[in-house]
């Protein structure tokens, strides 16, 4: 469905020192820096595939969501979305795809939400009868009973993200490109959005292309990340495979019976924490098994309760971008 190869861009930014002397001097001569925002990107994504698009802040990210949406043409390369070439054909093209952009509205500040979701429908040429039917799962969905006839402006930014996502899906889009889509949003939002994301995913096939800096939603919502860094595509597979790779450590948090013997660690455990009462160790699962450890900790104390935690997928990214040094 979505195929780029060998796609490029850069960007020519002014540049000068401080002081007036250099502010007269910039007004009859500038000079650029070229700046690589891609550097030769290559993937595909297959139909009602939710991919995580992931990378620091300057990375490309954007640029690639722009230019797979038609917003912008690269310098070099191809980009071919369900046949079409994004910034060729845009009046086709855009019909089939959802955009959300979390620090960007396309939703009219002064106007009740309800208003400009027909606006929306109009430009879209959304038939009635599907129009109706798509704004009420829409507004069901995603909560939206008592805000549609409020005017944008105020509503809190949880609540006009919700208005967002359905404002994107008016025209029941193939293609759903989301950027940052929770920045800013409390806990309850952000359960919402990412169970509509995935109902939409499973229920109606929709390709989801989703980037942003909590990892919480790639854990959440997608099973394959593209990790871009200093306009390069570093990474492409699994999520699964990531934690295989770098998430191998496990927080054991074991409480029990008062204790005042020494315990004898597990091979290569480090100690979080110890009391007489708890104690919480750091495993490496590929030279110690869990329950090897937790087998061995039973002999010694007499287990009440025992936790398991897999390594945060915050931490992951982190040493993955740390291989690659971005």
């Amino acid at each position: 469905m979505i195929h780029l190869e060998g796609i490029s861009k850069s960007y020519k930014i002014a540049k000068r020192q401080t002081g007036l002397r250099q502010a007269a001097k910039a007004l009859f001569y500038r000079e650029y820096t070229t700046i690589a925002a891609l550097k030769d990107i290559s993937f595909s994504i297959n139909q009602g595939e939710i991919v995580g698009y992931i990378g620091p802040n300057g990375a490309g990210k954007s640029t690639t969501i722009k230019i797979m949406s038609g917003i912008l043409v690269p310098d070099t390369g191809k980009c071919t979305i369900m046949g079409c070439t994004p910034w060729k054909e845009r009046t086709s093209y855009v019909k089939n795809i959802g955009v959300v952009f979390g620090q960007r509205s396309q939703l009219w500040w002064d106007v009740p939400v309800m208003d400009s979701f027909e606006l929306l429908k109009d430009i879209y040429k959304v038939p009635q009868q599907e129009y109706q039917t798509t704004i009420k799962l829409l507004i069901e969905t995603l909560e939206l009973q008592e805000i549609v006839n409020s005017p944008v402006r105020q509503l809190s930014l949880g609540q006009r993200m919700r208005c967002e996502i359905a404002a994107s899906l008016i025209h029941s889009p193939q293609i759903l490109f989301l950027d940052e889509p929770t920045i800013g949003l409390d806990a309850v939002s952000k359960i919402a959005v990412r169970k509509f994301i995935k109902t939409i995913n499973k229920e109606k096939g929709v390709t989801v292309i989703l980037t942003t800096h909590d990892m919480n939603d790639i854990e959440a919502l997608a099973e394959r990340v593209i990790l871009i860094g200093k306009g390069n595509v570093l990474y492409d597979g699994h999520l699964e495979e990531l934690r295989k790779r770098f998430g191998t450590r496990k927080t054991i948090t074991a409480d029990y019976s008062q204790n005042t013997s020494p315990i004898k660690m597990p091979a290569g455990a480090e100690i979080l924490s110890y009391t007489q009462e708890r104690l919480s160790i750091s495993i490496d699962t590929n030279h110690t098994k869990t329950s090897d450890a937790i087998t061995q900790l039973s002999q010694q104390v007499e287990l009440t309760d025992v936790t398991i935690e897999t390594q945060p997928i915050e931490d992951i990214i982190v040493k993955l971008y740390k291989e690659y040094q971005i």
